[in-house]
């Protein structure tokens, strides 16, 4: 996950989760292994009960096996696996009745507890699987089989594509992971994006953390993580704007300790209390940097300088040039009291803030018991 995408203009076309992919190739590759000939297209329920048919394509088959694969279509929803081939190759198996589901070439496999797969699994998460074992069952008993069945799915360039995940933070190698709650992506949802937050928080804790340091992007994690390098990359959570779902989720797993490290443009909206802090959901307020502005000793002239400003970053310039440092700590501390309230108190906060090029501008702490 990186700094959060901006919004294209007009209307947002739905697309469809790998896991739902990896369901209808594992329908169209059955029928075509059934039935012996090449199934061109499979339709498929998904979990928010919408019927979908998807194209099939480098469909093969033998007596014993059969392979299809679709091309996962994510809509306008910028995930990184749109684009990609997803496979799935089913065999009869000697298990009579048995649906044994597995991940090939691209698919990831856990290597670390707190995700929803056992370490050793394929990362093909439990919806899915549910679906992948339901659709099997469902053409098995159509043509009135008690064969057992193995399905392997696969992503001929999962591993590439998992190198721009973060995959490999959370104990999955090799390749991707099979997702989907619902089947389907809305564009610009929030809920891959919340998914991997949770599940970065669960796999900290499973590690014994119980400190955790929050980014709002990939460039504030770099300089996080020179700031506090005792730490090990578990502890690291990029949240992106998601501040409000992230500190509550580490308030639940019961973390003792939070660390926040951003910049101006989205610090300066968390201290006023927002805690979705992206570009199309909330603006500098101005007049709130010139009421901080006042608290530590600003003149009234250039605090009138400060709400006809064009950015969060041009009113931290002029705080360094004026010499007033002690401004960004208390937009810090306004920070870690947000938060604190948010939450309900309960545990450390720690607010640092930096300028873009990661340079340390001032901090606050406050030990919410």
């Amino acid at each position: 996950m990186g700094e959060m995408l901006e919004v294209p203009n007009g209307p947002l076309r739905h697309g469809y989760t790998t896991g739902a992919c990896a369901t209808a190739c594992t329908k169209g590759a059955l029928l075509s292994l059934i039935e012996q000939t090449c199934v061109e297209s499979a339709e498929i329920l998904i979990p928010v009960g919408e019927s979908v048919r998807f194209a099939l394509r480098d469909v093969s088959y033998s007596g014993t096996e059969a392979t299809a694969s679709t091309i996962k279509d994510g809509g306008d929803d910028p995930d990184a696996t749109h684009g990609a081939i997803i496979t799935a190759t089913v065999t009869w198996t000697r298990k009579r009745g048995e649906v044994d589901i597995d991940g090939g070439v691209g698919v990831g496999r856990v290597t670390k507890p707190g995700l929803p797969i056992p370490i050793g699994m394929a990362a093909i998460n439990p919806v899915p699987r549910k679906m992948i074992r339901e659709v099997v069952e469902e053409v098995l008993a159509k043509y009135c089989l008690t064969r057992g069945v193995r399905v392997v799915i696969s992503v001929p360039k999962g591993e590439e594509i998992a190198l721009k995940t973060l995959n490999g933070r959370l104990g999955i190698v090799g390749g991707i992971s099979i997702l989907g709650t619902r089947g389907i992506v809305v564009p610009f949802s929030t809920s891959s994006y919340k998914a991997s937050i949770a599940y970065g928080l669960s796999v900290a804790k499973a590690q014994d953390l119980r400190t955790v340091v929050l980014t709002t992007g990939g460039r504030s994690e770099n300089y996080a993580m020179a700031m506090y390098p005792e730490l090990p990359e578990e502890a690291f959570i990029e949240m992106g704007d998601f501040i409000g779902f992230t500190v509550r989720q580490a308030k639940r797993i019961e973390m003792r300790e939070i660390r926040l490290v951003g910049m101006m443009g989205k610090f300066s909206k968390l201290a006023q209390g927002v805690m979705m802090v992206h570009a199309h959901s909330s603006s500098i307020d101005f007049g709130f940097l010139a009421k901080v502005a006042a608290e530590v000793g600003v003149s009234p002239a250039w605090q009138t300088k400060i709400q006809e400003a064009n950015t969060a970053n041009q009113v931290a310039d002029w705080m360094m040039e004026w010499g007033h440092r002690e401004f960004f700590d208390r937009i810090c501390w306004y920070c870690c009291m947000q938060v604190a309230e948010q939450i309900g108190g309960g545990l450390r906060i720690e607010t640092r803030l930096t300028t873009l090029q990661g340079d340390d501008l001032g901090g606050a702490v406050l030990d919410a018991k």
